[in-house]
């Protein structure tokens, strides 16, 4: 769980700034080929008062880079179906109130009434103040997904104090989206699998059982530190994104033309902050990655290599994270809003998860019924003809991290699946159809969509965007919404 809403450093804007001009020279054509957003929407002003920083995405935005958009034209939409996000933590004063916070978000971007339950666990006095996560949660998957029905999911103040608390919470929110028959439950915390008993691993793990024989969707952020978990050190991968039932998803840095279109993305990567990856200490390699290519550890690359630290990371025969990606770098973030008027960027995997999840809900409609456990349609569906129409491969980045001990050396991104964007982020236009099919019978078989033409040569101009961008980081619809609570 990550939100900086004090605005973004000079340097990373300065990064974000020259990421962008890289890579829209990089790909000229990418801009001409993409939908275009509604006029004026696609950049907005994320800065604070008195602080300059790059423009954020709008909702719009996303829906175009992502390919949701023409989705949206056609009535799917998410309508009649359920998403369960959490574990929210309670907030108390001077917390913002998530009904007003919706009602602004739906105000500024022409957005529907979004309809929002409570669901509190925690037994809080003040179950509709919020805090940044759950904007984050809520406000994106309503974005992608906007006449999904949201469950927000609140647990104790406290559940990150302890990996132990955090376990709990996690636990909790899947059992209470069994509970509700959720069609997705989207999780935005990440705990590192050496800090996890047996038992809470088990409890985890059994609940994601529930979930998969209720066809329930689980979707968690893989984390954001990187080879690293949330807690620091050793290197590893977190719970519950390391679960083979679980749809785990990274993080990257996108870029957008100034109409909406698609320019590229690259793995995200921010020094201290980046996509969580790797294998599984606790899992073996499922079913459904059977055949993919290990991955060698970003030994040298003019990283800096801490001795004694990522030993053992050359070869790994665990269960690989992420499955996918989207974008977690708040200087080119989609833009949320609080009710203090305000524009923030979003990051974080905590942003990346919920927009799949959104994806995912808007698949369920597809099929006209929930599509459960996705993971091996989506792996038969990217190893198929249709991968580079349906996905962004992003081949370029590392999630190597910047510890106070030293630097962790972690994985690379390439070409395919790999163990830091998975097989990379949506084109949801064609994905979702592909996965409403693969949720009948034999349909994995006749699936059918011609995979394009990728653009030659495209490597080598992403690669050089990608090391100019980590030098720059190195330096240094109106109306009332429907709200219940329970």
């Amino acid at each position: 769980m990550h939100m900086n809403v004090n605005g973004i450093p000079r340097q990373r804007r300065l990064a974000a700034v020259s990421l962008a001009a890289c890579l829209a020279a990089a790909y000229p054509a990418a801009a001409a080929d993409g939908t275009a957003a509604a006029a004026g929407t696609a950049l907005v002003n994320c800065s604070p008062p008195g602080v300059k920083a790059p423009p954020c995405y709008s909702p719009q935005a996303y829906q175009v880079a992502y390919g949701v958009a023409p989705l949206l034209s056609r009535g799917i939409d998410g309508r009649g179906e359920t998403v369960v996000v959490g574990p929210e933590p309670a907030a108390a004063p001077p917390s913002t109130d998530i009904r007003q916070d919706l009602d602004a978000f739906d105000t500024t971007f022409g957005l529907p009434p979004a309809s929002l339950n409570v669901v509190n666990i925690a037994r809080s006095a003040t179950p509709y103040l919020c805090g940044d996560e759950e904007i984050t949660d809520t406000e994106m998957v309503h974005a992608i997904a906007p006449d999904a029905t949201l469950d927000a999911v609140l647990e104790p103040a406290d559940l990150i104090s302890s990996p132990a608390k955090s376990a709990a919470a996690v636990t909790s929110v899947i059992r209470e989206g069994v509970a509700l028959h959720a069609a997705v439950i989207s999780i935005s915390l990440s705990i590192g699998e050496h800090f996890l008993t047996s038992a809470e691993a088990a409890q985890m793990n059994a609940a994601l059982e529930q979930a998969r024989e209720q066809h329930i969707t689980v979707v968690d952020g893989s984390g954001d530190t990187g080879a690293l978990s949330r807690y620091g050190p050793p290197v590893e991968v977190g719970m519950p994104a390391s679960d083979p039932l679980v749809l785990g998803v990274g993080g990257t840095v996108l870029d957008v033309s100034p109409a909406g279109a698609y320019l590229g993305e690259m793995a995200w990567n921010d020094n201290t902050e980046a996509s969580g990856g790797g294998y599984s200490g606790l899992f073996p390699r499922p079913s459904y990655q059977g055949g993919l290519a290990r991955a060698r550890a970003t030994r040298g690359a003019g990283l800096a290599w801490a001795s004694g630290r990522g030993a053992g990371l050359a070869w790994a025969s665990g269960r690989g994270v992420p499955d996918v990606a989207a974008n977690a770098d708040p200087s080119t973030a989609m833009a949320l809003e609080y009710d203090d008027g305000e524009l923030r960027p979003n990051q974080g995997t905590s942003a990346s998860g919920p927009l799949w999840a959104g994806v995912i809900t808007l698949a369920d409609q597809e099929a006209g019924h929930p599509l459960g456990f996705v993971n091996p349609a989506i792996y038969a569906i990217a190893r198929g003809p249709a991968y580079h129409r349906a996905f962004h491969d992003v081949i370029t980045g590392d999630n190597s991290v910047l510890w106070p001990t030293g630097v962790f050396t972690g994985y690379t991104a390439g070409p395919g699946w790999d163990p830091v964007t998975g097989w990379g982020s949506p084109d949801a236009q064609y994905l979702v159809p592909l996965l409403a099919q693969a949720a009948g019978p034999g349909a994995l078989q006749s699936l059918k969509i011609q995979d394009p033409q990728r653009a030659g040569g495209a490597i080598e101009p992403a690669r050089a965007c990608h090391w100019r961008h980590r030098l720059g980081h190195r330096l240094a619809r109106p109306g009332s919404s429907a709200f219940t609570s329970v």
